[in-house]
């Protein structure tokens, strides 16, 4: 499965870098000029480190790059953090950037789009860009990690949000959950 990943600025490079280590299959990346700052904030790490994880790594100034197409053949894409303002560009059909256009693509083409919004408190008129994209089909996943599976650390609160963003892109739960046992 070839899977297209956006990361804007939004805060949660940690959830992006999770993601690429686990999800299987060919990716490639669009990264945002705020998603690099925010990205060696948060782990310290360069683009470069990314680099063995993806097969390309695009700017969102690359208008012309294969993902601005609909002939490139993604199965799937996943902005992961979306910024609330990509959401609100994906809701209008604003394709100014890489990231907004590849979603727009994947809109058009009715291919699986997964938008992990970051942003809390929402606003109404992110709720409401957000409930109209959930009518097109486009899940909307705030990034919120279950507490179901008992986090012992921050590190498993990631792993367990990467695997509900893995889950619904098909991949089978490596941990999945076993209940709460009860009568």
């Amino acid at each position: 499965m070839a899977i297209l990943v956006g990361m804007s600025g939004a805060s949660g490079a940690p959830y992006t870098l999770k993601f690429l280590e686990r999800c299987p299959g060919e990716k490639d990346l669009i990264v945002s000029r705020w998603a690099r700052e925010i990205l060696k904030d948060e782990t310290g790490l360069t683009l470069n480190a990314l680099k063995p994880m993806v097969r390309n790594i695009y700017p969102e100034g690359a208008m012309g790059a294969p993902p601005a197409s609909g002939s490139a053949a993604y199965e799937a894409m996943v902005v992961l953090p979306c910024s609330v303002a990509t959401m609100a560009r994906v809701r209008m059909g604003l394709a100014d950037t890489l990231i907004s256009r590849a979603a727009e693509t994947a809109l058009k083409e009715r291919r699986k789009l997964v938008l992990c919004v970051r942003e809390t408190p929402l606003s109404t008129a992110a709720l409401e860009n957000a409930a109209w994209l959930s009518r097109e089909g486009v899940i909307v996943m705030p990034a919120s990690p279950p507490f179901y599976k008992h986090p012992k650390s921050l590190e498993d609160l990631v792993d367990h949000y990467v695997d509900k963003v893995l889950g619904v892109l098909g991949f089978p739960d490596p941990r999945p959950w076993e209940g709460l046992g009860g009568e």
